[in-house]
């Protein structure tokens, strides 16, 4: 099996993660045709050389290959069709990329019902936020049947700088959400350590050329440290997209019986975050407000 060159690529989900990773495609010369639930979203992508779609099934109608980046599974499901009796002539003989992050549980089901309808099915969230994704820097997890994973790897390479094959469904996202771990721990330890280094008088600036001259620096570390030391909480990923994350990884770890101490005191650290009017529209960095509001309550 392998993708049909002459046919356009389908890209539906044009939000703040979809839309750059659309334009990677469209500058990298990939035919593409592009739909999204607002239209004005596809403005971009029609300057860049996109095709638009009037509607979600010309996207199906004309592609072999659709990439869906959505926000969860009830907007996957609509797009599909999915409990309808248009779903089988969606997805019959067409590749389906999945780009979001949703349980794992419900992308194995999906798999389950693409395959048996004639379709193929191809899991592939990424490790990334926004800046990166500019920059065509993303990492992305694959998971699906060996053969079906080989013919759309190289779709990838203009919005990725990793290409990892992580085996089934739903291997992919449970992968994602390992990494995702990591990734909440080490914000949240980023800020608390600026939090330490600030109330104890020590020079910040100092500290931070510290942390990113050791063995701890990392891309992550420095874009948060640099917004930590500039209070500088324009979202890159948002405090609510935390908190999503923590809920399905929590969910995971729950039904396989596996202890996470450390994503139970992110959970209580962000959960605080959103309590104080952070949320959607804030970086995730901006949880040091809740560790500054702990250490207010205990002066």
């Amino acid at each position: 099996m392998a993708i049909i060159a002459s046919a356009p690529i389908g890209f539906i989900g044009l939000g703040s993660m979809g839309e750059v990773m659309a334009l990677n495609l469209v500058k990298a010369g990939t035919s593409l045709l592009v739909w999204n639930r607002t239209p004005s979203k596809c403005g971009i992508l029609a300057e860049a050389g996109a095709a638009v779609a009037t509607d979600a099934a010309e996207v199906f109608a004309r592609c072999e290959v659709v990439i869906l980046m959505l926000i969860d599974g009830d907007a996957i499901d609509s797009v599909l069709a999915r409990g309808d009796r248009a779903f089988e002539g969606r997805v019959s003989g067409r590749t389906l990329i999945n780009m979001g992050t949703n349980p794992p549980s419900y992308s194995r089901a999906l798999e389950a019902e693409i395959c048996a309808a004639g379709g193929h099915f191809v899991e592939a969230p990424v490790s990334g936020s926004r800046k990166p994704a500019e920059a065509g820097q993303l990492v992305a997890m694959l998971a699906g049947k060996p053969e079906t994973v080989a013919s759309v790897q190289s779709l990838f390479a203009p919005m990725c700088r990793d290409v990892i094959d992580c085996g089934p469904v739903p291997n992919a996202l449970l992968m994602k959400l390992a990494v995702n771990i990591h990734m909440l721990t080490l914000v949240t330890g980023l800020a608390e350590a600026m939090h330490f280094a600030e109330l104890q008088g020590l020079d910040l600036t100092k500290f931070v050329s510290i942390i990113n001259a050791g063995q701890m620096a990392s891309d992550i570390s420095r874009v948060k440290l640099a917004k930590l030391l500039a209070r500088d909480f324009s979202k890159q990923a948002g405090v609510t997209d935390a908190l999503e994350c923590i809920r399905l990884i929590a969910a995971a770890a729950e039904e396989a019986k596996i202890a996470s101490p450390l994503l139970s005191v992110c959970h209580a650290l962000f959960g605080e975050t959103q309590n104080l009017g952070l949320g959607s529209d804030d970086d995730m960095i901006t949880v040091i407000n809740a560790i500054e509001q702990r250490t207010a309550s205990i002066r």
